[in-house]
């Protein structure tokens, strides 16, 4: 009777050990995941049409926190102000409500994050005169012409439907979708208190690559030679 009594104390404190472990590598887990979503990468889903042909609705992107920012580079931020509220009426849904559960692993960086962020491509850097358009139906940065292959428009349309003239503030990015006539990026947000212009601050990375759907799997081009020889002539 006691050598059975003591097999039983035996089994359930060998069952509390591995459960105790088993809590113990959760918990180190998720503390990893916070910790790395937090420093180093987070996973965002991409709730519209901006940006497409480049991202589609509902593409995963894994975006780069640590990541200098230059011309070309898709990237996320957060809202300036109004954005969302704005931009529902020009590219549709800009949000979408998500599961408290859904909202809890996003927390711990085992979901992926959307809600009030925005993802667009960098085209005027702190400092750039960013124009459109020009005869050709160019954009111009820094006065100089850039075809880009990356947007989406009808053919013989230029590169903006809002023609606009800014010089980039001190702190600040000019950004714009990919698709380009069903875009609410900086030249539609003008006439808010943010002029338009992101604060760099509001920046949580570059997006490198999409993840989800897997056929659909790919790195993000910044496309370095559209952007060539647009740095501002030094005198």
């Amino acid at each position: 009777m006691g050598e059975r009594t003591a097999g039983h104390v035996q089994l359930k404190s060998s069952g509390w050990r591995f459960a105790r472990d088993l809590l113990i590598i959760v918990l180190a887990a998720l503390l990893v995941s916070f910790l790395v979503k937090t420093f180093l990468v987070r996973s965002f889903y991409i709730p519209s049409g901006s940006m497409q042909n480049t991202l589609q609705i509902n593409d995963r992107v894994i975006v780069n926190e640590r990541a200098a920012l230059h011309r070309g580079d898709v990237v996320v931020f957060r809202d300036p102000g109004g954005w969302l509220e704005a931009g529902q009426s020009i590219e549709g849904q800009t949000t979408q409500s998500r599961s408290a559960l859904s909202k809890a692993l996003s927390t711990v960086g085992l979901g992926a994050d959307g809600d009030d962020h925005l993802i667009k491509r960098i085209i005027g850097l702190p400092g750039d005169h960013v124009q459109c358009c020009n005869a050709l139906g160019q954009m111009e940065v820094n006065g100089v012409p850039i075809s880009e292959p990356y947007v989406r428009k009808q053919a013989g349309q230029a590169a903006s439907g809002t023609p606009f003239d800014v010089t980039v503030p001190t702190g600040k990015l000019w950004v714009m979708g990919d698709n380009r006539y069903e875009s609410g990026d900086s030249r539609y947000h003008q006439g808010l208190p943010s002029k338009g212009f992101v604060p760099e601050d509001d920046v949580v990375g570059r997006a490198v690559v999409i993840t989800w759907p897997v056929k659909r799997w790919a790195w993000l081009d910044d496309y370095p030679s559209v952007f060539a020889g647009t740095d501002p002539k030094k005198h």
